[in-house]
């Protein structure tokens, strides 16, 4: 699994299949460059998917855009490019584990407060 986890760290960029355009716009009302701006955005959560993984590796992001809304991205990395396979807002389940991981993340005494 860890040899997965660092591969798309190392992505140059994204990959967008012409025949799914559009398709996260029309189910779930997703733009393709908020599925981008996640992967730019801290705190960026990154889990493989073995259980979606028959044919290539996958992965799925829970992060937020640049608007702040939370997002959950399936993805695989071909070529050093991301192509993402799906997004949709995340699920209650999912914002939890998010923000308990973002919670872990602060310091418990920041000294700019």
């Amino acid at each position: 699994m860890a040899i997965y986890m660092n591969l798309w760290t190392e992505c140059t960029g994204f990959n967008w299949d012409e025949g799914n355009v559009n398709k996260n716009w029309e189910k779930h009302g997703v733009a393709d460059f908020e599925c981008e701006e996640v992967f730019f955005n801290q705190p960026l959560i990154v889990r493989h998917d073995p259980k979606h993984s028959q044919h290539e590796a996958r992965f799925y992001a829970l992060g937020r855009t640049d608007s702040n809304r939370p997002l959950f991205v399936a993805f695989t990395v071909r070529r050093k490019l991301i192509r993402v396979i799906s997004a949709r807002e995340m699920t209650r389940r999912e914002r939890r584990v998010y923000e308990a991981d973002d919670e872990q993340e602060k310091p418990e005494n920041p000294s700019y407060i």
